[in-house]
């Protein structure tokens, strides 16, 4: 095999893996980064202009639909492979990837039932393509683009836009440079009215995509012939005009085998006293070989623009992967140790939360410094220590016999019950503490990169976090609530041992004896148990948010999966194995990604070596 068939069968093979892995013409008739920088053929012509004719000349065998008006509704990206002489031709669709067709009566009609698939046995047109590969001794490696054949007036059964529609999606594949255009015009009209040269001037204005197909020429009225076409006066292209002389309506009703059309058109172009002098650049074998130079000659000159975009492409997939994550070994030991890793990820973005290298812990502050503030200011002393109920508690704790000095039964009754209030503010911190870590977790589990591949994985991470996390939050209330008692068990004496000095220092010890049983009596204990109670909330603020730290976030940052480890160190391998079961959407774009790496490092390879072979 020569380097160009070599170059342009590469060429061809990327296209098809691209096809296959879905880097192919979408349904908007796009073409993604790789299969757009490959030149490819665009069949370009109006309805009955012979393109079918052409093509069929072109692969040497009859397999298209045939018809009056619109026959190809949808694209047909047409490769073909040169094989070994003497190896069977075939046939194989994209969409029936394990199915051979040896008999090209049946490419005909399944072309023709995928067609009415998409768009029923009607007139209606669709962009999205057919893959069809054929593989022969006979044919130049080619991919070729058949497109619906441009019109100037809707049918009967079509919409008015059919004609719009039409030249939409015949521009979008011609308009893309990397695309040669084949442009086919019957010799029996005027050039000047030729629906394919029209659009092909502008889209390419200096004509160097374009190649100018003439068909039909046995067919012009006797003493007339197409000379000033194909000798470039009426219509200069870059590239030479070929003449075609297809198959007779009467040859094809016959089934005229396609390598006797082939002789017929080399007969006529060498007997022909208006075109023997041009036969040697007549015919669809002689089109064929220049289409493939010229696609040899294209290619090599962009192998640098193609090599650069596969450079880019590879990098970009093998940034994915490292993203999306390599596939798990299958031992049981391999998976314990990539549990492990995955927990350590975790465990250390939720440190990061925590320790103030990511957002979200200042939030525990936040629970210290306003809300637990905030709470201690809005209990409600004002009303435990009015004159009314001042006078109630001290009443009830002297019984039937008054105090004599000082009501101490009433002063502890009024302070212990006081300091019930503190349970409320100090568990209302511990649930706030509680809920922010709860929420860390949340945020940490889904920063990890590494666990998106495994939601199960995710979900029990998350249960054994919220569940540290409640035995933390238990813990801490007890604490909290325990440090509220102590301050009830036990009075601080020296601070009551201070209120008779102070009372004898602003009164007159000489003076009368104080009424015990006046309102500024109990006033007076009002506001000496409230000096008390202002002590006492003053020491809580500050030890609470200890309690609370020491018991749920010290313990998360030290322990938060350490029952999640003893458990896991006891799975089996089958349960280690589901747990690292994958979300299915993420294998399939991991295995999709590392097909299309693997393709385009083969293809840079092959293009590499191909290029610089001799």
């Amino acid at each position: 095999m020569t380097t160009m068939e070599s170059l342009i069968g590469l060429v061809n093979r990327i296209q098809r893996a691209c096809t296959v892995l879905g880097d192919h013409g979408g349904a908007e008739g796009t073409l993604p980064t790789l299969w757009e920088a490959l030149p490819s053929v665009a069949v370009v012509g109006g309805q009955s202009s012979g393109k079918s004719s052409v093509l069929e000349s072109i692969v040497g065998r009859d397999f298209l639909p045939r018809g009056s008006g619109i026959v190809t509704r949808r694209p047909l990206v047409l490769q073909l492979h040169k094989t070994e002489e003497g190896q069977l031709e075939y046939a194989e669709f994209l969409h029936l990837p394990k199915r051979r067709f040896t008999d090209f009566s049946l490419v005909r009609k399944e072309i023709q039932d995928e067609t009415d698939r998409l768009t029923g046995k009607t007139k209606q047109i669709s962009p999205v393509p057919i893959h069809l590969s054929i593989y022969s001794p006979n044919v130049v490696n080619l991919t070729l683009i058949d497109l619906p054949g441009l019109t100037k007036v809707a049918v009967e059964g079509q919409p008015e836009s059919i004609v719009q529609d039409i030249e939409n999606m015949v521009r979008s594949y011609v308009e893309k440079p990397n695309s040669i255009i084949l442009a086919i015009s019957p010799a029996n009209q005027d050039i000047a009215t030729s629906d394919a040269i029209k659009l092909a001037r502008e889209v390419d204005p200096t004509g160097e995509r374009t190649f100018g197909v003439l068909t039909k020429l046995d067919l012009m009225d006797k003493g007339t012939n197409a000379l000033d076409v194909l000798e470039g006066r009426s219509y200069r292209l870059q590239h030479p005009w070929v003449g075609i002389v297809n198959r007779s309506q009467a040859d094809i009703n016959k089934n005229v085998d396609m390598i006797v059309a082939r002789r017929k058109e080399r007969e006529y172009f060498a007997t022909s006293p208006d075109y023997s002098h041009l036969a040697s650049k007549m015919g669809s074998e002689y089109l064929a070989k220049l289409l493939s130079k010229h696609l040899e000659s294209v290619i090599r000159a962009r192998i640098p623009s193609i090599t650069s975009l596969i450079n880019k492409s590879v990098e970009e997939l093998e940034s994915e992967l490292d993203h999306l994550g390599r596939p798990i070994a299958v031992d049981a030991g391999a998976q314990l140790y990539t549990i492990l890793e995955l927990c350590r990820a975790f465990d250390k973005i939720f440190k990061e939360h925590l320790d103030g290298g990511r957002p979200g812990g200042d939030r525990i502050y936040g629970v210290f410094d306003n809300q637990l503030p905030a709470a201690l200011k809005k209990l409600p002393f004002d009303r435990h220590l009015s004159i009314q109920n001042v006078k109630k508690v001290v009443s009830e704790a002297d019984g039937y016999q008054p105090h004599l000095i000082a009501p101490e039964q009433g002063y502890r009754r009024l302070i212990e019950s006081a300091l019930n209030y503190f349970r409320g503010p100090g568990e209302a911190s511990v649930d706030a503490v509680h809920y922010v870590l709860k929420e860390l977790v949340r945020k940490s589990i889904g920063e990890t990169q590494e666990l998106k591949r495994f939601p199960t994985l995710q979900n029990e991470l998350a249960a054994a976090s919220y569940e540290a996390l409640e035995r933390f939050r238990e813990d801490s209330r007890k604490t909290v609530l325990r440090l509220v008692d102590m301050e009830a068990s036990y009075l601080t004496v020296d601070f009551f041992r201070k209120l008779p000095q102070e009372v004898e220092k602003g009164g007159n010890p000489t003076g009368p004896t104080v009424d015990r049983y006046t309102d500024g009596h109990f006033r007076r204990i009002a506001s000496n148990v409230s000096s008390y109670i202002g002590m006492v909330s003053e020491t809580l603020r500050n030890s609470i948010p200890k309690a609370a730290v020491y018991c749920q976030v010290r313990e998360a940052k030290r322990s938060l999966l350490n029952h999640f480890y003893t458990v896991v160190g006891k799975k089996e391998g089958k349960q280690l194995a589901q747990l690292l079961d994958e979300d299915p959407a993420l294998m399939e774009r991991r295995l999709q990604c590392a097909k299309r790496l693997e393709l385009y490092k083969s293809a840079r390879d092959e293009i590499e070596a191909v290029s610089w072979a001799r």
